[in-house]
């Protein structure tokens, strides 16, 4: 039993000192490569010459109106950014991602979670939260939040309901911060959703979650009476 263990580590030895043994030696003959693939990669590294374009350069200039990862957007205009007296622009919409620690950028208020929207709710902010949310939340949350997405018909059963009290008691900070970095299975977004289409999401999920609990008293009184109307029957 002894010997036998003793001569295959001495075969298994042998093997590794032929193939691994010599390697980065000098010889006339071409070298042996186990991975090709990993050895020689078809890849361009930064900062060297190209044969293959005109100039010798391996790295290409950006392509016009490219925008770095982690700086403000173009925007297509700045209507209704504060001007000073010259016409000059002293402060441009935000819409970058992270950049700072203030409640805006981290979702706290201190060494606490702060809760509310800290920008303007419009029509418009809801419109983009909606179409966010579907292109981003709603394949797992589901388009009601309910955690019924398509994906928990391929396996993933650990999407939680966005309609359960704990999600609907929870701050809008600790949302916005869920949504930047992920928890558990979910992914972060941080470095795909900018901050300010984080905090449109999270406008929208609160409309989500109030359209799904609301109560004949949350209607407007002067709309109350719409809600005792009986539907009219389809006509054949």
């Amino acid at each position: 039993m002894l010997r036998a263990f003793f001569l295959i580590f001495l075969l298994v030895t042998i093997a590794w000192l032929a193939v691994f043994g010599f390697r980065g030696e000098t010889s006339s003959r071409p070298e042996i490569e186990i991975f090709p693939d990993m050895v020689r990669q078809p890849k361009v590294r930064a900062q060297t010459e190209l044969n293959f374009f005109a100039d010798q350069r391996g790295g290409r200039q950006p392509i016009d109106g490219t925008v770095p990862l982690g700086y403000d957007m173009p925007m297509p205009n700045d209507a209704g950014a504060p001007v000073d007296a010259a016409g000059e622009l002293t402060m441009r919409p935000r819409l970058g991602f992270s950049e700072g620690t203030d409640y805006y950028n981290t979702g706290k208020m201190g060494e606490n979670w702060g809760t509310g929207i800290p920008v303007e709710v419009t029509p418009a902010l809801l419109q983009r939260g909606a179409q966010r949310f579907t292109i981003n939340c709603a394949v797992c949350h589901g388009p009601l939040a309910g955690g019924d997405g398509i994906v928990k018909q391929y396996g993933l059963t650990t999407v939680v309901t966005l309609q359960d009290d704990r999600i609907r008691n929870m701050a809008d900070g600790e949302i916005f911060n869920t949504i930047t970095h992920g928890k558990n299975t979910m992914m972060a977004y941080g470095p795909r959703v900018t901050v300010s289409d984080r905090w449109a999401i999270i406008c929208y999920l609160r409309t989500l979650q109030r359209s799904q609990h609301a109560a004949a008293a949350d209607v407007p009184a002067a709309n109350q009476a719409d809600l005792e109307k009986k539907p009219e029957p389809a006509k054949k």
